[in-house]
């Protein structure tokens, strides 16, 4: 039976590079439609040329379906939908917002309202093999320990509205599994591809490398101290994407979340010493009161000039490890693996110097 692909989240860069994974691994892929908002059709079109002249004479047809996940029914019309639910057989919905500063409003209309939406919409697919989800490890809140694959539980709070907005989405995609073949990824905090840098956007991670850039005239790069010890879960996108496509194929990967995180994390001293030799060649030295740093970021024109969002110091205080026994186990013997993140940081870091400066890499800092 040939796989009709439906995707939410075009273009995004994580959908985009998903594609041409899932087109290297299914051979039995012959249909892909894109549901792609109205201001996001010129770069779709341009994106979906370029992956057609990688195929290397595979014949894949693409469509593009102008549709919003927060209208009903996705913005779609009665006919085009009767036609679309007859054919699909996988699903994979991306589309959120991942701005860790975003307003509560917003989040909650994109990542909540959206997704009862698109999975209202994949229940009425006849041939469904497989819907598969794309949520955040970061769904915990701040709950801490140990953080298990098969938990979703209410934190007592979370770090932000994006944390929030996601934990409820997926307890709504959750619901779904006693009636829909799904998958549930959680993946850490995404960076650029381990061998080639390559991100579109410089956030998470990166906002340590835009507070080192921007303090460069220092004759020292101090410690941002913390009384509490913790690592930083960061998983390159090349990881992410492969194991994605092997996962949302996987036959027995039907009811099951996995962690796509890095089983080996580093800790937030050695991901700062490892930017901060990477970038000066030098070792940092002193230190910087947390709480004076939350101060500083507390102040608008100050996160602007340093490239940082303050939301983004409490990943770096928050002390939850990711158990993703699950994911591991399933992509054993598919050859897929976390790369280490020390073997990476010299690729990123020469993608940032080189990036730095245009701004369609850097996001706007509320």
């Amino acid at each position: 039976m040939n796989h009709v692909y439906f995707f939410t989240g075009f273009p995004g860069f994580i959908s985009n590079q998903l594609i041409r994974e899932l087109l290297k691994r299914d051979e039995a892929a012959n249909k892909i439609y894109l549901l792609v908002l109205p201001d996001q059709m010129v770069k779709a079109e341009a994106d979906i040329k370029e992956i057609e002249s990688e195929l290397d004479g595979t014949k894949v047809d693409f469509e593009l379906i102008i549709g919003d996940i927060t209208k009903e029914n996705l913005n779609i019309s009665a006919e085009v939908i009767q036609i679309l639910h007859k054919k699909i057989t996988h699903v994979f919905h991306l589309a959120a917002i991942y701005d860790l500063a975003v307003p509560e409003k917003i989040a909650q209309l994109v990542n909540v309202v959206g997704t009862k939406h698109v999975n209202e919409w994949v229940k009425g697919i006849s041939n469904l093999k497989r819907y598969t989800y794309f949520s955040t490890a970061y769904v915990a809140g701040n709950r801490e320990g140990n953080l298990y694959e098969h938990e979703l539980l209410l934190p007592k709070s979370f770090k932000n509205h994006y944390e929030r907005t996601k934990y409820d989405a997926e307890v709504l995609v959750e619901e779904l599994k006693s009636e829909v073949p799904i998958t549930i990824i959680r993946p850490g905090i995404v960076k650029g591809h381990s061998k080639t840098g390559q991100t579109i956007k410089f956030d998470g991670p990166y906002f340590i490398l835009n507070f080192l850039d921007r303090l460069s005239f220092l004759p020292i790069y101090p410690y941002i101290s913390s009384e509490r010890e913790t690592v930083v879960n960061l998983v390159p996108v090349d990881y992410i994407i492969q194991a994605t496509a092997y996962l949302a194929l996987y036959k027995d990967g039907v009811g099951k979340t996995y962690h796509l995180t890095d089983p080996n994390p580093c800790k937030a001293t050695e991901i700062y010493e490892l930017f901060v030799g990477e970038l000066y060649k030098k070792k940092p030295k002193g230190h910087v009161p947390m709480a004076l740093s939350q101060a500083f970021l507390s102040i608008r024109p100050v996160r602007a000039y340093l490239g940082v969002e303050k939301e983004a110091l409490e990943y770096f205080t928050w002390q939850g490890r990711f158990d993703c026994t699950e994911a591991q186990k399933d992509l054993a013997g598919s050859g897929i693996i976390c790369p280490d993140f020390r073997e990476g940081v010299p690729a990123m870091v020469e993608f940032y110097l080189k990036y730095k400066n245009e701004k369609r890499y850097q996001i706007k800092i509320r």
